[in-house]
């Protein structure tokens, strides 16, 4: 334990302190020293020189993890752009063992050359992960377009609350579930039935973490575009994890560093099967404070106390529609399918070759359908 108003320069800890690290790695014959926090270029170096072994700091760690889980071709590229992010400013590390030619005008040593040669190659690389990235990004947003009729729902919350297991208790399709930090990276979206034959296009994103590596959150920005144009965040809650309080500040101030904070949110407090009537009672009474958002508690693993949330999200979408009169020629099927699809159909009637049908419809359909030949629509409340 140390006190100290901030950092060292020089080795993070206090001097003594640093000492004593060392000592201890030669004591306990330790292979790696991992800092809980992130280390400068300077204090990395130095820590490594000092223990004599390897030193890793909490963005390296929680790199390292991204990559083991990233399976997709735009998870793999955005974890190696964080890495080269992370690895640029700190290749000198790597190459300490190699001699330095002093003294010379315009000399240098293979090591002083090497690095120059590696901090082009990772510059370009750079690049060329952020041009391919920017296409998978331009085909995600075509995709996005598709879904523009459906209400979208987006999962988001602390690596491992249960957001996975959720999406996958909602829409019956079997999705990789563990009971491990960053299981998913990948967005994945599945299409939910509600009430009362409503659907809902549920998203799965990754997982926040506390003091997440700033390059990871700046690569991920693309897949949290789901949840940018969702219209509805579940923020899921782990109602178990006895640091859930703190782990809801924490996604609360990522979403609020992604511009996603005043996003329609309702909370999610999963896993409630692990509580005891007591803590599940109190834990209601908390969530029921003035000025927090709706909150709902559920357990991916008991399919009763999903029927709420299926509730809730069949509220938000009738909340959206708008009631229409539609006219239509009898011929015009995608128009009537349509209706019947994405918006709720109150009544029929036909006229000869015009049928007349009075619903209420989500805005992006009334949108679509208003621009085809011979359909007349006029708003009836």
């Amino acid at each position: 334990m140390q006190r100290i108003h901030r950092p060292g320069p020089r080795f993070y800890l206090g001097k003594g302190k640093a000492e004593e690290l060392a000592e201890e790695v030669r004591r306990r014959e330790a292979e790696l020293v991992i800092f809980d926090d992130e280390l400068t270029p300077a204090q990395g170096k130095n820590l490594e020189e000092l223990c004599g072994v390897r030193v890793m700091d909490r963005a390296e760690l929680i790199l390292d993890i991204f990559a083991t889980r990233a399976r997709t071709y735009e998870a793999r590229m955005q974890v190696e752009l964080a890495q080269l992010q992370y690895l640029l400013p700190r290749l000198r590390r790597m190459w300490i063992h190699l001699s330095r030619i002093r003294g010379g005008i315009g000399l240098r040593g293979p090591g002083e050359t090497q690095l120059e040669t590696d901090r082009r190659l990772i510059g370009t690389r750079i690049a060329e992960l952020r041009r391919k990235l920017k296409a998978v990004q331009r085909a995600q947003a075509t995709q996005r377009k598709g879904r523009r009729g459906h209400f979208r729902v987006a999962l988001v919350g602390y690596t491992n609350a249960g957001k996975s297991s959720l999406l996958q208790a909602l829409s019956g399709s079997t999705q990789f579930v563990e009971d491990r930090l960053f299981a998913t990276l990948d967005p994945s979206t599945r299409m939910a039935p509600l009430d009362d034959g409503y659907e809902a296009l549920v998203t799965d994103t990754v997982g926040f973490i506390r003091k997440l590596p700033h390059h990871l959150i700046a690569s991920f920005r693309s897949t949290l575009e789901e949840a940018r144009e969702a219209d509805v965040l579940l923020h899921v809650i782990d109602a178990s994890h006895p640091d859930r309080d703190s782990q809801q500040q924490v996604v609360r101030g990522v979403l609020a560093d992604l511009e996603l904070d005043r996003r329609p949110t309702i909370l999610v407090f999963n896993k409630i099967d692990l509580l005891d009537a007591d803590d599940l009672l109190a834990l209601k009474e908390q969530a029921a404070a003035p000025g927090s958002w709706p909150a709902l508690h559920a357990s991916a693993l008991v399919p009763a106390t999903l029927d709420p949330l299926r509730q809730e999200l069949v509220a938000r979408i009738r909340s959206g529609l708008r009631e229409i009169a539609v006219e239509v020629p009898a011929s015009e099927g995608r128009t009537l399918a349509a209706l019947y699809e994405e918006g709720e159909v109150l009544s029929q009637s036909q006229d000869g070759c015009t049928v007349r049908i009075v619903a209420k419809a989500p805005a992006a359909l009334i949108g679509r359908l208003q621009g085809r030949a011979g359909v007349q629509i006029t708003e009836t409340a």
